[in-house]
């Protein structure tokens, strides 16, 4: 795995509770570090590039991991804050150590030699994509306390830690990108992709780039807290008038995303609909179908536990609420849908660990720099930032009791 002797200790590590800007990835505290880690790890997919790297503390012991993302389109920017930051990795690391890359994803290949020809004296070296995934998942489920939750606007409490258990195979991961990829883990090292879709994010991101005047993915997702799909998609309501019991359906469920636009002999266009009741059917739209092949492939496998990951989800309450319901819903409550708080850096986290192992906590947490105890279930805004209020009335979600 590593030409190195050096290990990171993660013992105490815990997630930073520092302020933080709405979709922003908090850092983990590593108090116990004592060396600098000199390599930094990048995840290039089709629409972003994750980046992971360590700082060490200029006023204490330990440092930090940081978490970083751009948008693939702006590489070149990218890779200079790259060099940027081995620039200032040379000052630090001994004179013999080597300056190393760690790059996985589809960027890897695609940017290979623009990533040699910017970073001279860098060593690149590309790691496979699916076993970066599932090494950083595992370091997140097994190794950083209160990292997994769930999260159902149906109780009063909607976001509860699942408390750290090693014994966590066989699950199943949704990693959403771009596109969507489906793998079945039994062990550390033992995985398949059993399933995919081509719709994911870059299906949202590319619909609502045609159907909106949003520009970034964080922008389209703030559109659409204020949205009303009900003016865009056709309900069950609609066509019964009310709830079809005999099926268990509500008259709030969507019976055709969209099904409300098309209307014989009119043109329709854009403007004659609110951006933000487009934004928010299309984010119900690709949830729902990632929430249901989900299922599909989980019941196939008979696989209980459902891992959602990848840039598409950034803590945002309505895909994370759609995608439980419709795995709570399908299942009758027998899987869980569970989600990270670094979700989007899994790939990049995993390439980082590549180069150097981490040496285990052995489950001994210590707190430190205003990190929260969360005895209690936490209010969501602490977790990921400012998050926007979710309008219940509007959730297509509604299950009849």
């Amino acid at each position: 795995m590593n030409s190195s002797d050096s290990h990171m200790n993660i013992t105490g590590a815990s997630v930073s509770e520092a302020k933080y800007e709405a979709h922003e990835t908090r850092d983990i505290v590593l108090p116990n570090q004592t060396e600098h880690v000199s390599q930094i790890a990048i995840d290039i997919g089709g629409s972003l590039a994750k980046l992971v790297y360590f700082t060490s503390a200029a006023d204490r012991k330990g440092g930090r991991l940081h978490f970083k993302k751009f948008e693939t389109d702006k590489i070149d920017e990218c890779i200079d804050y790259v060099a940027e930051l081995m620039s200032d990795a040379r000052l630090l690391a001994p004179k013999e150590a080597n300056l190393v890359l760690k790059a996985t994803g589809g960027g890897a290949y695609l940017f290979f030699d623009k990533l040699e020809e910017k970073l001279p004296g860098v060593i690149v070296q590309k790691e496979d994509e699916m076993d970066c995934l599932i090494t950083g998942l595992n370091f997140f489920i097994t190794e950083i306390p209160y990292e997994v939750f769930t999260y159902n606007e149906q109780e009063n409490d909607p976001m509860h830690f699942e408390a750290r258990n090693n014994d966590v195979y066989p699950y199943m991961l949704v990693n959403i990108g771009s596109g969507v990829s489906i793998l079945k883990v039994t062990g550390p090292d033992e995985f398949s992709r059993i399933s995919g879709t081509s719709l994911g994010g870059g299906t949202l991101w590319g619909l609502m780039s045609l159907l909106t005047k949003a520009t970034s993915f964080d922008e389209m997702l703030e559109i659409s807290k204020d949205g009303d799909n009900r003016n865009i998609d056709l309900l069950v309501g609609d066509i019964y008038g009310t709830d079809y019991s005999k099926l268990g359906l509500k008259a709030t469920k969507i019976a055709s995303s969209f099904g409300k636009v098309f209307k014989k002999g009119v043109l329709q266009s854009q403007e004659d609909f609110n951006p933000g009741d487009i934004a928010k059917s299309l984010l119900f739209m690709v949830s729902n179908n990632i929430g249901q092949i989900a299922y599909l492939n989980a019941r196939q496998h008979d696989l209980k536990r459902i891992y959602f990951g990848g840039c598409f989800i950034r803590g945002h309450p309505i895909t994370m609420n759609t995608l439980s319901y419709a795995i709570n819903f399908w299942s009758n409550g027998d899987m869980k849908a569970l989600f990270l708080r670094h979700e989007g850096h899994l790939g990049a986290t995993g390439a980082f660990l590549k180069h150097t192992p981490i040496k285990r906590a052995r489950h001994s947490f210590s707190y430190s720099e205003n990190n929260f105890f969360p005895d209690v279930n936490p209010d969501p805004k602490q977790v990921f930032g400012v998050l926007e209020d979710t309008n219940v009335e509007l959730r297509s979600d509604n299950q009849i009791d």
